[in-house]
């Protein structure tokens, strides 16, 4: 197990210690459930009252911060604990599932397949024809990757992934657990001879630089051209992102969030779990979408929206003032 004076870890951090640093560091902890030996991270005020009963030595925090370390313990302050908290857990990171071969035998693998040099694929793969894999990529057992698609350099592809044909995925992205990109788009008419006519798919799935995709997560293709992810996206687990979506860079999707066909992201935007965006919507750069909220109309740049349907997030929690003052006064 790794462990770290807070004097290597402040080396890293470039922040100011206050306290006793003398303690070695086994591993990084949250506040109420650290021991005596852990780091842990207080990113907020809110937090400080826990620092108090915490058991832990040291805890990385803002420098802003209006309490002290106590006896025989220590703060690493730094601009920001959040920030720094990645740091410190880039520090105590296992390592990797190991590869003994950098190609398994079992994998199957087209001829006309080009690999960069530095890549690695795990038991059971599928790789199909024409496709071309940068350098430095690492893909794990039984991952599918279909004919014609293009992954980047250093991108990391979990076990169960399924990236089908003509799609293209960046470089420095990762696909994690049985994520799918590339399925085909929802998309059915009625028919009075048929019943549900279903409508041909016949785009793709274009990820950017830098994009990570949650475990079981779709990325529908495109019903006419490509459904398009900007470079820096980040969609957490279950996400569902319709046909034919285009997301600006540097975009966040909690879990159980989904987008509807068609749905235009500018940069930054943020949804919060849960919640819903109606097909042809379009929400503006740096637009915030609440948890749990249904858009069923155009969001302007910079606003914050809340409730089904999301309104304006003040009018919203406005409302629910009212109606709790309406339910406490009716008993």
């Amino acid at each position: 197990m790794r462990s770290f004076s807070i004097q290597e870890i402040n080396e890293v951090l470039q922040g100011e210690i206050v306290g006793n640093a003398a303690q070695k560091i086994t591993a990084p902890e949250q506040l109420e459930s650290a021991s005596e030996t852990e780091i842990s991270f207080i990113g907020n005020k809110k937090y400080e009252k826990l620092w108090a009963t915490s058991k832990a030595c040291v805890a990385v925090v803002n420098q802003d911060i209006s309490i002290e370390p106590g006896d025989n313990r220590a703060f690493i302050k730094v601009k920001n604990a959040d920030l720094a908290m990645s740091q410190v857990l880039e520090m105590f990171a296992p390592a990797p599932p190991i590869f003994s071969v950098d190609i398994h035998p079992t994998a199957i693998i087209d001829d006309s397949v080009s690999i960069g040099n530095g890549v690695r694929i795990g038991a059971g793969c599928y790789i199909g024809p024409n496709v071309v894999i940068g350098e430095n990529t690492t893909i794990y057992p039984n991952v599918t990757i279909l004919d014609e698609c293009t992954i980047g350099k250093n991108t990391i592809i979990w076990s169960g992934t399924v990236i089908r044909e003509r799609c293209h995925v960046g470089s420095h992205c990762i696909l994690h657990p049985n994520c799918t990109i590339g399925a085909d788009g929802f998309g059915f008419r009625p028919c009075p001879e048929r019943g549900l006519v279903k409508i041909p798919q016949i785009g793709n799935v274009i990820l950017g630089n830098g994009v990570e995709i949650g475990a079981n997560s779709c990325v529908d293709r495109g019903k006419f051209s490509s459904t398009v992810l900007g470079d820096g996206c980040k969609i957490d687990n279950l996400v569902q992102i319709g046909h034919n979506s285009k997301l600006g860079k540097f975009c966040i999707m909690a879990g159980n969030s989904g987008l509807a066909g068609s749905v235009t992201l500018g940069n930054g935007v943020i949804i919060g779990g849960s919640a819903s965006i109606k097909d042809h919507t379009t929400i503006g750069d740096g637009a915030i979408i609440g948890a749990g909220s249904g858009v069923a109309g155009d969001v302007e740049a910079g606003k914050t929206v809340l409730g089904y349907p999301a309104i304006d997030a003040r009018d919203a929690l406005k409302q629910w003032a009212i109606l709790k003052r309406l339910v406490r006064d009716s008993k």
